[in-house]
């Protein structure tokens, strides 16, 4: 064996939701290694909320939600209207409850919650508003010790910078704590600054992968088996390009930073069949002072218009439906709908600020980079954005006429579970906040419907963005990465963003990309652990 060369008997690619997976094997005694591209751990799934859409999971049943599993799987299948796909459909639906029963036996894990957060289609069969999405809980970091520092911080405190809080929450959270209980298996071990370049084979089968650790090229042997948990390839313009994933550039993302497809591009070399390469998992993204979309869900006050100074949708649509509108509609229509313009007055400013606390006036920033820009007039507004000031005025005088009524009659705003939903958000930059003891109370029969009517007027951009690509290499139900033929690439395996989603083109509820990710990876390593390697390659 060259000096160079590492043995395990499972080696991860990436350090997000396939950190479960490497726990799942080193908990059942395999000696485990995570290699992650970045000098942090936790990829995109540290910047999430880390919902995990688990229909049927303990931590509902504790709540009193009873969702029925058969009916979620027939709404799961009338929206993603994939057979290819049930196979994978089934194992996430059957898996989610046993993984979260395992987790939590583990103190480490402590006890996940559940917070209702409604399924993103209501008005297919099987939709339910309870939803189905449960959350890590919280940890103090001063519990991680010399490992807080590793974990990803959020996306707007790497952009802003600060300090980040003494308490992790959501993303950050699930990665502490899975972090904790990896190395604490003695199984587990981690190479930060390590890109995979390509994955050593033997035979049919995958040995290990060849890397570069801090500048240095290493051969890391995997006598099991290789997990590619490595997010998709949004930060990647020539892959983008390539496969048609709008908007092609990928400067607006919000995938992590080393998210550029080498997991992708290494299966795919050997042989790996892909899927859904078109495809992202898109949302709204508000335009910051740096010009970086971050993402935006809840402008529960105000309209937003296209490059013609015309509302076009339900702002409040869940986000990667109201992403793929403004896809769909910029697209057909000849007129620009991303990015376009979010148009709102001084009550929203009165009520919710804008990028921070309520208390607080929005930082000088926002108004010096044209991030956030206002005028005492509509019209002075439209000539700042550019669009007809007569298309504006009719637009916001159109939405206006809906107040009283409480009725939008164009688009429907604030009819569904979802939309009500953002009575209790204040969508600050740093992330949605959720506080059900304070609902948006204006005085209007719709609280979401309220007029745009206080001047001055404000505009901030919303671009089209993305939480990562959804489209990759094909895999059954045991996470092993398929051929062109349909047969398993023996010791390969994948999960997450660096697969094909079971979800195919659609989102069906918060939670399923860190579910998918958590779920698949975890089945991958009780196929590693299972297997029978009698007679292969050591």
């Amino acid at each position: 064996m060259p000096a160079d060369e590492e043995t395990y008997d499972v080696v991860v690619v990436g350090s997000g939701g396939g950190l479960v997976g490497a726990y799942a094997a080193a908990s059942r005694g395999l000696r485990t290694l995570v290699i992650e591209k970045t000098d942090r751990l936790g990829g995109t799934t540290a910047y999430s909320g880390a919902g995990l859409w688990f229909p049927g999971s303990a931590p509902l049943r504790r709540a009193g939600v009873e969702n029925d599993v058969e009916t979620v799987r027939g709404y799961l299948r009338e929206i993603v209207d994939d057979p290819s796909r049930e196979a994978l459909q089934d194992a996430y639906l059957r898996t989610g409850p046993i993984l979260i029963d395992e987790l939590e036996q583990n103190p480490r894990f402590g006890s996940f919650f559940y917070q209702p957060v409604p399924d993103y289609f209501a008005e297919k069969p099987g939709a339910t508003v309870a939803g189905n999405t449960i959350f890590p809980a919280e940890i103090d970091a001063a519990e991680l010790g010399d490992l807080a520092p590793l974990i990803r911080d959020l996306l707007p405190i790497e952009i802003w910078g600060g300090e980040p809080a003494p308490v992790l929450t959501g993303g950050r959270a699930l990665i502490a704590r899975t972090l904790k209980a990896f190395l604490e298996t003695g199984n587990g071990s981690y190479k930060l600054e390590t890109a995979l370049e390509s994955l050593i084979v033997e035979g049919d089968r995958v040995v290990g992968v060849e890397a570069v650790s801090k500048g240095e090229r290493v051969r890391i042997r995997a006598t099991r088996g290789v997990i590619l948990a490595a997010g998709g390839f949004e930060r990647n313009r020539e892959l983008r390009e390539k496969h048609k994933v709008a908007p092609y550039h990928g400067d607006w993302s919000d995938g992590a930073p080393g998210n550029t497809g080498d997991a992708l591009q290494a299966a795919v070399a050997i042989g790996a069949a892909t899927e859904l390469l078109d495809q992202a998992w898109y949302i709204p993204g508000l335009v910051q002072p740096g010009g970086r979309p971050v993402f935006h869900t809840g402008s529960r006050s105000g309209i937003w218009v296209n490059s013609a100074g015309e509302r076009f949708m339900n702002e409040l649509l869940p986000y990667d439906r109201a992403g793929r509108e403004m896809l769909r509609l910029h697209k057909e229509t000849g007129v620009a709908h991303t990015p376009c313009h979010w148009i709102f007055d001084q009550r929203h400013i009165d009520r919710d600020s804008f990028g921070g606390d309520p208390a607080v006036p929005p930082r000088p920033e926002w108004f010096e980079s044209g991030a956030l820009r206002k005028a005492d007039t509509i019209e002075e507004l439209a000539d700042l954005i550019a669009v007809p000031a007569e298309n504006l005025r009719k637009s916001i005088e159109e939405f206006n006429s809906y107040a009283d009524k409480g009725v939008d009659e164009k688009f429907h705003r604030g009819e569904t579970a979802w939309d009500q939903m953002t009575q209790y958000v204040i969508g600050f930059p740093a992330g949605p906040v959720m506080n059900y003891a304070q609902p948006l109370d204006n005085g209007y029969p719709n609280p979401l419907v309220a007029p745009i009517d206080t001047p001055p007027y404000y505009t901030a951009t919303i671009a089209l963005a993305d939480i990562g690509t959804k489209g990759g290499v094909k895999t059954d139900e045991h996470a092993r990465v398929l051929r062109e033929d349909g047969e398993p690439i023996a010791g390969l395996y994948a999960s997450g963003n660096t697969m094909a989603a079971m979800s195919g083109r659609v989102y069906p509820g918060a939670g399923t990309p860190v579910g998918s990710s958590l779920v698949f990876s975890y089945l991958a390593a009780l196929d590693l652990a299972a297997l029978d390697l009698a007679g292969a390659a050591e």
